[in-house]
């Protein structure tokens, strides 16, 4: 099968893996395993080349980056666990002040959610955010809509949480053949970070003016709230600023130096291996280990590291079966095809991306399968979309990502953690959260679009 009907093939295969993991509530890895395969017979690969295309998109996607997802997720373990995470966010509070607690909330959310999962860092930080919300009299609501959005955004866009890492992997490795380039895809997540937490914080205060949360309302039992003081003391002795920062912190510059080094021209080993992806979040590994040793917490060590897997691998299998479908589509005719007819999607470029994601993420719930199935699905196209350069591809995995956000809702498990956490009707918790991830989306998609025009005007 080829040109048009294969296409219309790859359209249905979509929709029925939609339908899989949505409807028929089919894990995401058996779904996307058993659509590849099921395109891969109807495409018309081979029947005895299907096994190795197969099997090379699986381990191709193991070898390159298992490793880096399980160092980073571990690292967001640690820091979550040592209190580091709540360290960083008292740090955020101090500077911003407290009588700010959606801007504080926000910052807070988007840097704790850098290396922890949204949904840990929104329960970690909701303690906080209550404290805040009584100490100054402000919207509960806006202050969770705040929080919920900040974590949001970099856990789209900024590894090392796992899906970015994962897209890029993808991206890098099948569209462009060459190691994924995670520095530029932070980067660029920092710089396309900067529209959505802008139009973030005015959709949480405005927001927070129509909604009332059932407290507010009177609709439960008003809880003992701790000050904000009394809530930090509960957790000991909290590790030191810059060790709390340093497992992330350290990670980039290590990654930094490698980069400046190359572009200079200059050879030296040590600052190769060491900005490394895989070794420089190892040393971001080590930092934090550091944190729990120092806390004389280190016979929690394997406790949290098998808490870490359980985590990390439905990720890395979920990742793998991307890997397999975006190799399967490489291996047929319809990327020539497209190539062939390519003047559409060329005009589109990264929109598509951003509405495939969207797509994905609407049905299904889940940022991380959105991100790594859209990976797999684009990285045959870059060439075609004129996307085939590393900051267009670095470009391309933010594109996913903002479409990984849009939309959060029922089917979303974060959207339940929101709406309860945040002590929220359910009908609320749609005209907050869902609505509040649609307005980052579309941010963050035209922050995306202002830097791919000023990379065009002045970087050639």
């Amino acid at each position: 099968m080829s040109g048009i009907p294969l296409i219309i093939a790859f359209v249905i295969a979509i929709v029925l893996m939609i339908l899989a993991i949505s409807k028929l509530r089919i894990h995401a890895f058996l779904s996307i395993m058993a659509i590849a395969l099921l395109f891969a017979l109807v495409a018309g690969i081979p029947l005895t080349d299907i096994p190795d295309v197969i099997g090379t998109g699986f381990s191709n996607t193991f070898k390159s980056i298992g490793i880096v997802i399980i160092f980073g997720a571990l690292i967001g373990t640690l820091l979550e666990k040592t209190g580091a995470a709540l360290k960083m966010a008292d740090v955020v509070v101090r500077a911003v002040g407290k009588k700010r607690p959606e801007l504080a909330m926000l910052i807070m959310g988007w840097i704790v959610s850098i290396p922890v999962f949204c949904d840990s860092g929104f329960v970690i930080l909701n303690p906080i955010r209550k404290a805040l919300a009584k100490r100054t009299g402000r919207s509960a609501v806006a202050s969770a809509a705040a929080l919920s959005l900040g974590l949001y955004i970099s856990h789209c866009f900024i590894p090392p949480t796992p899906g970015p890492i994962a897209a890029a992997n993808t991206l890098f490795e099948t569209g462009l053949n060459q190691e994924a380039n995670l520095l530029m895809v932070i980067i660029m997540g920092a710089l396309a970070s900067i529209l959505p937490l802008i139009a973030s914080y005015f959709f949480a205060i405005n927001v927070g003016k129509r909604v009332k949360s059932k407290e507010e309302m009177g609709e439960t039992k008003e809880e003992i709230t701790q000050s904000y003081e009394e809530l930090v003391a509960s957790y000991g002795e909290l590790p030191n600023a810059w060790l709390s920062f340093a497992p992330i912190v350290v990670p980039i510059i290590l990654m930094s130096l490698s980069s400046a080094f190359n572009m200079a021209k200059l050879s030296v080993p040590v600052i190769t291996f060491l900005g490394t992806p895989i070794i420089a979040i190892a040393v971001g590994v080590i930092i934090a280990i550091y944190l729990l040793v120092s806390q004389k917490r280190s016979k929690n060590f394997y406790e949290l590291t098998e808490e870490t897997l359980k985590i990390a691998g439905p990720i890395l299998f979920i990742t793998a079966a991307g890997g397999v479908l975006g190799n399967v589509i490489a291996n047929t005719t319809m990327v020539d095809y497209i190539k062939e007819n390519a003047q559409a999607l060329q005009a589109i470029g990264l929109l598509f991306p951003f509405l495939l994601s969207a797509i994905l993420k609407t049905a299904q719930g889940s940022s991380t399968v959105a991100l790594t199935t859209t990976a797999g699905i684009i990285a045959p196209l870059l060439p075609t979309l004129g996307l085939d350069t590393p900051v267009s591809a670095a470009l391309t995995v933010i594109a996913i990502g903002a479409g990984a956000m849009t939309v959060s809702h029922a089917n979303d498990s974060y959207f339940w953690v929101v709406t309860n956490f945040g002590d929220l009707r359910v009908e609320d918790g749609y005209k907050t959260q869902t609505v509040g991830t649609l307005v980052a989306g579309i941010a963050s998609i035209i922050n995306v679009y202002i830097i791919y025009l000023f990379i065009k005007l002045f970087g050639g």
